[in-house]
This record gives C-alpha cells, sequence and structure tokens, in this order.
C-alpha cells in the first residue's frame, strides 16, 4: 500500500475521540520507527510543526531536538515568538540558528517561484545535516508534511504538472542523510487542528495563522531585495494587528500581504513618489484544496490601506484579491 495514499477507509478526524485514536496509533508508530534514536524537526511555530512537535514530544521526549531556522523570510517577531512559546513555554529542547544572509544570499536575482521554493527546501536539509553533525545519535528527519502538500505535488511524480512543489515533499536532494518521519502526513489542515488541541497545545497555537514553509521569500514576488522584503514585513504585521483589533483573526482563515516587483507612480509630500504595492489576500478553506474569499468591511481595508501607505516605507498601494481558489492558488508563488 501507498504510505502517501490516504486509504479510502480513514474517517474524517473531527472529535476528540478520533483525535486520541490516531494520537495513539502514531505515538506507537513512531516509538518502532526511531527506537532509541534521536530525530531532527524543523520547529517554525506554524500549527504542522507544533503539532508534530507536540505529537513527538509525547512519543519520544528529548529524543527530539527542534530546529528553528530563521532564514530571513519570517514575519515580524516570529524568530522570537517561536523562542518564547516552545523553549520557554514547553521545555522544547531547542536550537535556534539564524541563517538570513545564507539564505539571502542563495535566493539573489532568483524570481522564478519554482526555483525560490527548490533552494529554500534544499538550503533547509543544508542547515539541518550542519546541526545534526554537532549532534551524537541523529537518524531521522521529522517533518510537518500534510496532505494537501501531497497531493499537489504528487502530480510530477506521475508526469503530470503539479500546481506547485512544495519545499517538504518536492525539494529533497536524493542523497537525504535522513530517514523522514511525517506523522501528520495523511491529514488535512482541519483534522490537524483537532489533533493540536487533543494533544493539549494552546488554542492560540492551534488556531494559529498558517504560513508556508518558504515563508515570506513566496510573498515577496519575483526576486526577493532587502528593502521590498522588509517592507512586506512590515505591511504584513499591520494587516495581522487590524485584523485582530477587528475580530478577524479567527473567522479568516488565511490572510497575507503579497509585494511585487514592480512599481507605480504615486503622491508623497506633494512629490511623485514610486512604490509598491501591497497586495491583500484574505480567503476561508477548511482542507486548502479549494478557498473561497471572505469579505472585509470597507472601514477595516480603509484603515489598513491608510496605516500601510503612512507607516511603511516604499508602499504607495494597497490593492484587495478578490481570486478564489481554483482559479487562484492561496499563495501567489
Amino acid at each position: 500500500m501507498d504510505s502517501n495514499k490516504r486509504p479510502e477507509t480513514m474517517a474524517r478526524i473531527t472529535t476528540k475521540e478520533l483525535a486520541d485514536e490516531f494520537i495513539a496509533e502514531q505515538v506507537k508508530a513512531v516509538r518502532e520507527q526511531v527506537g532509541d534514536k534521536k530525530v531532527l524537526l524543523a520547529l517554525s511555530g506554524g500549527v504542522d510543526s507544533s503539532v508534530v512537535a507536540a505529537l513527538l514530544i509525547k512519543a519520544i521526549g528529548k529524543q527530539l531536538v527542534c530546529v528553528h531556522v530563521n532564514h530571513g523570510l519570517m514575519r515580524k517577531n516570529e524568530s522570537e515568538n517561536v523562542i518564547e512559546v516552545f523553549r520557554n513555554g514547553l521545555d522544547a529542547n531547542l536550537v535556534y540558528v539564524d541563517a538570513t544572509d545564507r539564505f539571502l544570499d542563495l535566493l539573489k536575482d532568483v524570481s522564478d517561484p519554482e526555483t525560490k521554493r527548490k533552494i529554500i527546501g534544499a538550503e533547509f536539509i543544508n542547515v539541518f545535516a550542519d546541526e545534526a553533525r554537532k549532534l551524537d545519535g541523529v537518524s531521522y528527519l521529522a517533518q510537518g508534511t500534510i496532505y494537501p502538500d501531497i497531493l499537489e505535488s504528487i502530480k510530477q511524480a506521475e508526469g503530470k504538472k503539479a500546481v506547485k512543489s512544495h519545499h517538504n515533499v518536492g525539494g529533497l536532494p536524493e542523497d537525504l542523510e535522513f530517514e523522514l518521519v511525517e506523522p501528520i502526513k495523511l491529514l488535512f489542515k482541519d483534522e490537524v487542528r483537532v489533533v493540536g488541541e487533543a494533544l493539549g497545545l494552546p488554542h492560540e497555537m492551534v488556531y494559529r495563522q498558517p504560513f508556508p514553509g518558504p515563508g515570506l521569500g513566496v510573498r515577496c514576488l519575483g526576486a526577493i531585495t532587502r528593502d521590498r522584503l522588509e517592507a512586506l514585513r512590515e505591511a504584513d504585521a499591520i494587516l495581522r494587528e487590524e485584523f485582530d483589533l477587528n475580530g478577524l483573526a479567527e473567522k479568516v482563515w488565511q490572510y497575507f500581504i503579497a509585494v511585487p516587483d514592480m512599481k507605480s507612480v504615486g503622491v508623497k509630500d506633494d512629490s511623485r513618489y514610486e512604490g509598491w504595492p501591497a497586495i491583500i489576500r484574505a480567503v476561508n478553506t477548511k482542507d486548502a484544496m479549494t478557498a473561497t474569499i471572505e469579505e472585509i468591511p470597507y472601514a477595516v481595508l480603509h484603515k489598513i490601506t491608510a496605516r500601510i501607505t503612512n507607516e511603511v516605507d516604499g508602499i504607495n498601494r494597497v490593492l484587495f484579491d478578490l481570486t478564489p481558489k481554483p482559479t487562484g492558488t492561496i499563495e501567489w508563488e
């Protein structure tokens, strides 16, 4: 049986009872697979990696080594929050790696979305390998792969055109020296959240805003520059703050800013001002395979627009993306 194919008989995990059964099965499977070896986990702090971390801590405790890589493509204060929650709050065995320059140097002048994803994915593995060499007994690499990742990437292996590759299923080098541990790879996003709550993770962590593995790298559209990346980071922070203040944070499944590599003419201080547009995307979905557009009140959009154009250097327009999935994907790249 294909281990990457969800069995037709597998029930949807919608209750704590079903989640508890799944957790018990995965704890047993992980213990059998890993034995007394150590496992290395990329802990972004997002829902998927957090649930995997909690599940593996339950299964193997301190055998799990969580590595948080700051690739310079994180949201504002993201790395600081990860350290606070996991190292100080959950007592995780956490290693922090600041690899900002390493990633951004590799991504310089790279504009193709698939190439960016592959570079980021491959460099993640390189960073983990570097950290693993400092540890004894690490034989496994854990990942927060979920089923939509596999469905959108597996088409390439069948000779079909995939929607896009994912860094955790499409960018792994053939000579990967770790065996993979992927305990939630057959789950959809809504099921991952149910499992997370059953594991006792805080509600705000389980329902945390989804964030792609390549981070802001697939939202800083085209070739990434440090100034545009920083403008994106600040604009995204404003969007998230205003959604929190207006009761939209949990109403909308995923919301973010994308900033393309283009400029338009504007006016600032009574002078010509060329700046980038900030594109707001706000979608709702249950399984990430389809998505609908959330209607945002105009008063909120006007407030966000005023704040971004006045507070963020380099941005002079704010746009709202009305495209559902399909035809658009959730992310722009």
